[in-house]
């Protein structure tokens, strides 16, 4: 039987406070702690992290500010085993117990591999995964284990055929993505309806592009209802599809963590005239939305140049929804901003070389060197990346 959850708002670590943006690691350790206190506080409890969040450090960032201060029957946690680090049987096991020493837990309650897709399906076969995962739920290690996904509703329908014993899925959903041909989030959520399998949603605001809509957009959201934040309609819509037990949440800032709580404590589900009022926002998304990148940063990991690709994008995506309101500040600034990574240590984005290792690893399936070289020129060209205009 599922594990009850309660209230369905989880805490998601991959944006954590930080006090240096070029040094993930560099918590801010009392925003972070008031953020957890206040989460617990309203009686919320689910925790996800991973092993790679946050230079490796999400799991101590855990361990200091919930392990140590609360009681273990007081939340509950999840994390992930990066297929993609293993290299041998062995290092499964390894691995295993050291995010549990990393967390300063004995257990958990739930365990998942983290972004399987038709590569790493291999490797859990040839690690023999399933095996070990299934005898560490048996020795009460976990109480439950799933897989989080950013493939296709093909390729979770084969896992979750060959492996029934999948106790449930960690899928991107989000309205933006509902009918994109290319993340398919309304069909993969249809294939775990299918098999029964309880969801857990991730990237329900889209890195937090849901949260920052076009003005057009917002002032649909705002006539309908203006007490309600542009990401209560994000979170709303996840909350209100059938089989989905919780839906994280980024929280690097306390009062996204104050209107998330204003939004679940008290759920109430979308009606049919909000549905139709985020079509309409989902049709302004996409027309001002140049890459629809969510920032995760699992890409920059792979590159050999160390381009910071989601904060070029970041950039570039703002530079557009700015058309029409102050374009020579807005020009002159992101240029500042561009340089100043540069300067950081960071690959310009002219420095791609398409060996296209990015593009494996990104969730949202983006050509990245395609759109690193429409940045490379727009961002220090003066051009507008919408209606390639020349902004003087």
């Amino acid at each position: 039987m599922a594990i009850n959850l309660g209230k369905r708002l989880g805490f998601g670590t991959l944006r954590l406070p930080i006090l240096d943006p070029n040094d993930q690691a560099s918590f801010d350790w009392p925003q972070h702690q008031a953020e957890i206190d206040l989460f617990l506080k309203h009686g919320f409890t689910y925790f996800d992290t991973s092993y790679v969040y946050h230079d490796y450090q999400s799991e101590v960032a855990l361990r200091e500010c919930l392990v140590k201060k609360y009681p273990r029957d007081a939340y509950l946690l999840s994390t992930k085993l990066p297929i993609k680090f293993i290299h041998k049987k062995e290092e499964v096991e390894s691995i295993f117990y050291e995010q549990l020493e990393k967390m300063g837990v004995d257990w958990l309650d739930f365990y998942l591999i983290h972004s399987i897709n038709a590569t790493a399906y291999e490797d859990c076969k040839k690690w023999g995964v399933f095996d070990f995962l299934k005898e560490k739920r048996a020795e009460g290690k976990f109480r439950e284990f799933g897989v989080s996904l950013h493939d296709s509703p093909e390729f979770l329908d084969l896992i979750l055929t060959e492996h029934p014993e999948i106790d449930f899925v960690v899928l991107q959903l989000n309205y933006i993505d509902w009918e994109n041909p290319a993340i398919r989030s309304r069909e993969i959520y249809e294939v775990a309806v299918k098999h029964e399998k309880p969801i857990v949603v991730m990237e329900a605001c889209k890195g937090g592009i849901l949260a920052n809509l076009p003005p057009e957009a917002e002032k649909l959201l705002k006539d309908y209802n203006p007490d309600a934040s542009t990401a209560s309609w994000a979170y709303r819509f996840c909350a209100s599809l059938p089989g989905v037990r919780v839906v994280l949440a980024g929280m690097n800032k306390l009062e996204y963590v104050e209107d998330n709580i204003k939004t679940m404590e008290n759920f109430v589900p979308l009606n049919d005239e909000e549905y139709e009022i985020l079509k309409k926002v989902v049709d302004i998304v996409n027309a001002a939305t140049p890459i629809p990148c969510t920032g995760c940063k699992y890409c920059e990991v792979e590159c050999p140049k160390h381009i910071a690709m989601s904060d070029y994008f970041a950039l570039y995506n703002d530079y557009a929804r700015m058309q029409g309101n102050n374009k020579e500040n807005t020009v002159a600034t992101q240029n500042i901003y561009y340089t100043n990574i540069i300067k950081h240590g960071h690959g310009a984005a002219t420095d791609c070389i398409k060996c296209k290792k990015c593009m494996k690893v990104c969730p949202q399936h983006l050509n990245i060197p395609e759109f690193l070289e429409q940045v490379g020129s727009t961002l220090s060209s003066g051009y507008n990346p919408i209606n390639d205009e020349k902004i003087n």
